[in-house]
């Protein structure tokens, strides 16, 4: 029987979970490896207070692969709603339970690794680093910002480079290797620079993606957003990954060339996030970053508009379409080709 495919998924916020959440129909062997750089909502408090790395987007990724009691993740994802205490509201369970796993067991890694028994996991979940360091960016006007939280902040000069607030910080045991063992690496989608290239700056991290023997997929945003890539078409989103990985070693771009509805186009528009087009001009932009171009439908063009807790919507991937987007690249690679598990 052939070995199931391999995949290590980079990122974090909901990007990495729909592909992770796409990926389980084709195979078990899913391994996230989540940013934990994150200094806003529920997910600054927490840091704030019991100093652990961001727990929230480690938090989403369990849940995708869990395979445990319902309820148990439901309880994960669940935010408390008060009025009464300005902390708790909007505070999301699986953040406080992280931190407190954290506090007993001595550490973040062994948290995640007893939390994912308790959900009992197909696939494993990973921090990109146990540091609970913070993510800066020097701006083209030369301000520099700190915390991930300002990064993002919309009003400001452009980014010129984004930067760790420590020194030498290490990549989580385990995360090189299971790189260098997969047949598939994905990389987002997500914010550009507060989650995809954030993850890049784990020196160990990046030199393991540049030298992966499997296939480095980018999976290109849809829209620009704003505080962050302003102005910048999906050229320059390839060029920015490309540079955090050292200038080489991105094989591929997964761009959509499935047009969305008007309604949806206008809807994010108006909040700035405006549809970044896969033009000629600019898929011949990214070949000559010596990365290929790969278009494919891959976007929900059928659900509506999302309320998100204090988070910006777009116009999201679909977990089902990216996934076979994904196989087919990789289908290649590897004889016979990949089925759907049973």
């Amino acid at each position: 029987m052939d070995r199931p495919l391999r995949v290590v998924c980079v990122g974090g916020g909901l990007g990495a979970p729909t592909v992770m959440r796409g990926l389980r129909a084709y195979t078990d062997d899913i391994t996230a490896l989540i940013g934990v750089t994150d200094s806003g909502r529920s997910t600054g408090k927490v840091r704030i207070a019991l100093d652990v790395p961001a727990p929230g987007d480690i938090r989403n990724a369990l849940t995708v692969l869990a395979e445990g009691d319902p309820v148990l993740t439901r309880l994960f994802n669940h935010r408390f709603d008060t009025d009464k205490s300005e902390d708790l509201d909007g505070m999301a369970f699986g953040n406080l339970f992280l931190a407190a796993l954290t506090q007993q067991e001595g550490s973040f890694l062994r948290a995640v690794e007893e939390a994912s028994r308790l959900l009992k996991l197909r696939g494993r979940v990973l921090p990109v680093t146990l540091y609970n360091t913070h993510l800066s960016a020097e701006l083209e006007d030369g301000t520099v910002v700190e915390e991930e939280v300002s990064v993002r902040a919309v009003g400001k000069a452009p980014i010129r480079r984004i930067f760790l607030t420590d020194d030498h910080v290490a990549a989580t045991p385990g995360s090189v290797e299971a790189i260098a063992a997969a047949d598939l690496v994905t990389l987002g989608p997500g914010s550009l620079y507060t989650t995809v290239c954030a993850c890049l700056l784990i020196p160990e991290i990046a030199r393991a993606v540049a030298n992966a023997e499997g296939l480095v997929v980018y999976v290109a945003n849809t829209t620009r957003q704003p505080g962050q890539t302003d102005g910048m078409a999906l050229a320059d989103h390839v060029s920015a990954v490309r540079d955090y990985l050292g200038g080489s070693g991105l094989d591929v771009a997964l761009v959509n060339d499935d047009a969305p509805p008007d309604h949806l186009r206008r809807h994010y528009a108006r909040q700035g996030l405006e549809y970044l087009e896969p033009s000629a001009l600019e898929l011949e932009r990214i070949r000559a970053l010596g990365v290929r171009a790969v278009t494919a439908p891959i976007i929900d063009k059928w659900s509506g508009p999302r309320e998100l807790w204090r988070k910006q919507d777009t116009i999201r991937h679909d977990a089902e379409r990216l996934a076979r987007a994904l196989t087919a690249l990789v289908d290649d690679r590897r004889r016979p080709a990949l089925r759907a598990l049973s």
